[in-house]
């Protein structure tokens, strides 16, 4: 039995030109990525369009069950730093970070059994309405600050990672793949 030798590159650049001959995208993988942006944007826009108050984007009329709204929020809670991040994280300091994974769907249902029926009864919309009525503008304020000021910071890096592995499969420039995904976000 025979068997072909392969010779790969050598040099400072062989990792990229690994990376580039494994990572060529064919026709189909073209249509299921963008296939997959464009339904989701359409789907959302289609999902929104019925509501004609504030009430009912924010808190879905109050028709909502618990267990909708705690999928919901974990699904907030997922991003594409989750996705790209955990493997590696596997990787680099085993598999205990798992617990944390495993014990978000138990916090989301005590979340969701507890707060949500005082948020109905209260009549608030978010958290920080909440605390208005519970202290005042102080803490609303500030909570609202440090939030906004976290997901602001986070909102970068959330957009940024997945544009460098983007940046790389499609051989796009680095600036350019943010704006787009930032894009498709807005819409």
């Amino acid at each position: 039995m025979v068997l072909a030798r392969i010779e790969y590159p050598r040099g400072p650049d062989c990792a990229l030109l690994l990376v580039n001959a494994v990572l060529r995208m064919n026709y189909l993988d073209w249509l299921v990525l963008f296939g997959t942006i464009i339904f989701i944007v359409v789907y959302g826009s289609l999902k929104t369009r019925g509501h004609k108050s504030i009430e009912g984007y924010l808190k879905g009329d109050n028709s909502l069950k618990w267990w909708m709204i705690g999928i919901s929020i974990m699904a907030t809670q997922a991003s594409a730093i989750t996705f790209l991040s955990t493997p590696g994280q596997a990787i680099e300091d085993g598999m205990r970070f798992l617990q944390f994974y495993l014990g978000l769907p138990l916090a989301m249902v005590i979340i969701s059994i507890t707060m949500v029926p005082i948020y109905y009864r209260l009549k608030v919309y978010t958290a920080y309405e909440y605390l208005e009525t519970r202290f005042d503008l102080k803490t609303r304020s500030l909570a609202a600050i440090l939030f906004l000021l976290l997901r602001g910071l986070s909102a970068g890096i959330t957009l940024f990672a997945p544009a460098l592995i983007l940046s790389t499969i499609l051989r796009w420039p680095v600036s350019l793949t943010p704006i787009l995904i930032g894009t498709f976000v807005i819409l």
